[in-house]
């Protein structure tokens, strides 16, 4: 008898314990109760995070909870999913935007402590960015066409500004200087606010980045050279495309929201749907038109399948471009 008793009494704590290791379950049908952290891993101030904010602060509505912006910058990116994999647990309490460097850092550096294919829960697709080009006011090119002939003429002189080695702006400008027997000198910075900076300050001659430069344009401290979109902006119809500069290519870097990998289905189904909700928002969607930024939103199952599509593809690209180091 007291031996079916002590074998009970330990059937009893090892349920138990398996539950409690199970929290996201635990929680799912509250969820959320508490304050939710979103890691944006860019700089405060910048296009990125103005965005991430409003769209934190319109999900936040239909959650009921608030999200928070961490601004974690640096490493191109990849700092908000790296904390993911390494520091996150999966209760739907720490998420993080995901930029398409998050997909293709581990392909390029020994750094990088996460598999983009393994460690990590895609919620939601939400919006692609705006690229272009800006100079100086003062620079001496007019157009697109006068740098790569610039560069042309000083192999290796021509210095560019992105936010980081790998994301959509370096490899771009990369693939730009391959296809066109071009040699550039890249210079990665945290963000858009500090790519500003050195173009005014001339320590770039050009920078390619997000439309964070566009009250610089639109003032006169700054000349636009290009766009990466499909077609012309409205802010700037007089900027050509890359098409219409005689480069056959379309940038507009898809980014979305993720977790850490194992998130209970139905918290990432409430999370996502407020997300949804959220790029209605009158305030996301003003910030939109002002940034020229592309809704694009997928659900959890269709952003999870363009994931794993995007990273079989651009494999093959990093290495033409000598950029895959081998682990």
């Amino acid at each position: 008898m007291i031996a079916k008793t002590t074998l009970t009494r330990r059937g009893l704590i090892a349920t138990a314990s398996s539950i409690l290791a199970m929290p996201s379950i635990v929680r799912a049908d509250n969820y959320p109760s508490q304050t939710i952290r979103m890691i944006v891993p860019w700089a405060a101030g910048g296009a990125s995070d103005i965005v991430m904010r409003a769209i934190g602060d319109a999900a936040s509505k239909v959650l009921g909870k608030p999200l928070i912006a961490d601004n974690r910058s640096g490493a191109g990116g990849i700092m908000g999913a790296q904390m993911l994999a390494t520091q996150a647990q999966p209760d739907g309490y720490t998420i993080s935007q995901m930029p398409m460097g998050v997909l293709r850092m581990p392909y390029m550096i020994n750094s990088a402590r996460f598999d983009p294919e393994k460690d990590f829960t895609w919620i939601s697709q939400l919006s692609g960015y705006t690229f272009g080009v800006v100079v100086h006011k003062d620079s001496p090119f007019q157009t697109f066409q006068q740098m790569l002939d610039w560069a042309k003429e000083h192999p290796g002189e021509l210095t560019y500004g992105t936010p980081g080695v790998g994301t959509s702006l370096h490899l771009t400008m990369e693939q730009i200087a391959v296809d066109r027997g071009l040699e550039f000198l890249h210079v990665p910075f945290r963000g858009v606010a500090e790519t500003n900076t050195a173009v005014l300050g001339k320590s770039i001659m050009c920078s390619a980045d997000v439309t964070g430069w566009a009250p610089l344009v639109k003032d006169g401290r700054m000349r636009l050279l290009c766009v990466w979109t499909p077609e012309r902006i409205h802010q700037f119809p007089d900027a050509p495309t890359l098409r219409e500069c005689g480069i056959d290519m379309v940038v507009t870097s898809p980014f979305g929201v993720g977790g850490p990998k194992g998130m209970d289905p139905a918290i990432v189904a409430k999370l996502d749907a407020a997300f949804e909700v959220a790029l209605q928002d009158t305030i996301v969607k003003n910030l939109f038109e002002q940034l020229d930024l592309l809704p694009n939103y997928l659900n959890s199952a269709a952003y999870t399948a363009s994931v794993m599509k995007t990273i079989a593809d651009e494999r093959p690209i990093l290495q033409r471009l000598n950029l895959l180091i081998q682990r």
